[in-house]
């Protein structure tokens, strides 16, 4: 029995022995197998041609608002502030009465002009009535030349001191309307800078608020002169250059999306600022809801060019690097390749390219992360509508 166990057991062992290589040799042949190199297929991306459109050149800039007419309310006569008839921050109207000063002294003042004017009429009519009288009886030699003569004179004097106290009654007035400060426009009034019971107005003029029209608004940006001059040469060519036409304009603040405000320019300056190269214009936009105030940051779009043929890209195809702007398109051979390009104004989301592209090339719009210049890639081809029937915007987006 002992003998047959150990003949099973020698048995099993050079099977075991003999089966372990065959069991390897299986498992090396499958592992070489799964290590065989497959290459990816090629990425797939989406390219568009180049579309030839007739678009709207605008230029952007950027300026700050402010008020179109601003004013600084003083005392223009010396006394105390009685009241202030305003809230700080409020809208005011034109001839609305803002502030009070002291009229007790300026009605006094005017109450003796007319009576000093009353006196001196009262004088004129008597030297007049003398004067007529005397005249009379030196043509029947009843008085002397001497009496006509100091007549005429004192008729002379009391014409002068009625015209004399004629002035000083107008000023009385004049003095007695500057006691009472008004609007003089529909504005937007600031605090106030001097509380009532201060004495205002001695030795010059106190400054009592200050008040900002903003309905309309003003905002003041410049030009540099190389986009002047395109300006200028593309305003010749369409025959506007002397025209001087009322250009419309759009503005979009800090929250707008785009340039959703209409407004026209109203002013260029006459030179330009010698220190910066640039030209101060100035365009002006409804602001009835005063929801512009004077100092915001503010950009402007001008339109200056319309119905240009021009080549455009979808502005998502466009990169830049230390070269300048490209472009990554597929040969005829699917192989990627880098274009570098010159492009010009950037038309809501087109570039207008100008040299680099004939027009015919197919351009990647997507896949552009897996596009490599010199790999092979799968494109598939379209016409975007920003690139072919998006409809042309002024406002920008």
């Amino acid at each position: 029995m002992v003998d047959r166990r150990r003949m099973s057991v020698s048995r099993f062992a050079r099977a075991v022995t003999l089966g372990l290589p065959l069991a390897f040799l299986a498992l090396g042949a499958a592992c070489e197998e799964k290590r065989t190199f497959v290459a990816p297929p090629p990425p797939k991306v989406t390219v568009v041609q180049p579309a030839q459109k007739a678009i709207t050149i605008n230029r952007d800039f950027t300026g700050n608002t402010q008020a179109i007419n601003t004013v600084q309310l003083v005392a223009r006569v010396e006394g105390y502030l009685e009241k202030v008839l305003f809230r700080d921050g409020e809208r005011v109207k034109k001839g609305q009465p803002l502030l009070v000063i002291q009229q007790d002294t300026y009605e006094a003042r005017l109450q003796q002009a007319e009576a000093s004017l009353a006196t001196n009429k009262a004088k004129l009519d008597y030297a007049e009535g003398e004067f007529a009288r005397y005249t009379q009886l030196f043509k029947q030699n009843a008085a002397a030349a001497t009496d006509v003569a100091n007549w005429k004179y004192q008729r002379d004097s009391a014409r002068a001191a009625v015209s004399s106290s004629e002035g000083d009654l107008v000023l009385a007035k004049l003095n007695l309307s500057y006691t009472r400060v008004t609007a003089p426009f529909d504005g937007h009034i600031d605090r106030k800078l001097v509380d009532p019971g201060n004495l205002v107005g001695v030795g010059g003029n106190t400054a009592l608020a200050n008040l900002n029209q903003i309905d309309p608004i003003y905002v003041y940006f410049t030009i540099n002169e190389n986009d002047l001059l395109e300006v200028i040469e593309r305003l010749k060519q369409q025959g506007t250059f002397e025209k001087n036409p009322t250009r419309t304009v759009y503005m979009g603040l800090g929250n707008d999306d785009g340039f959703p405000r209409e407004g026209h320019l109203d002013f260029a300056a006459i030179s330009l600022n010698a220190q910066s190269g640039t030209l101060l214009l100035r365009a002006i936009f409804p602001n009835h809801d005063f929801s512009i105030l004077p100092g915001m940051f503010a950009r402007i779009r001008v339109p200056y060019a319309e119905g240009v043929k021009a080549m455009v890209v979808p502005e998502l195809a466009v990169g830049t690097d230390q070269l300048g702007y490209y472009v990554l398109l597929v040969n005829d051979k699917n192989v990627v390749e880098r274009r570098g390009i010159e492009v010009g104004p950037q038309v809501d989301k087109l570039y207008v390219v100008e040299k680099g592209l004939k027009g015919d090339e197919w351009i990647i719009v997507n896949g552009l992360l897996e596009a490599i210049p010199g790999r092979e890639v799968n494109p598939t081809r379209t016409t975007t509508p920003e690139a072919a029937s998006a409809p042309q915007a002024p406002k920008g987006s």
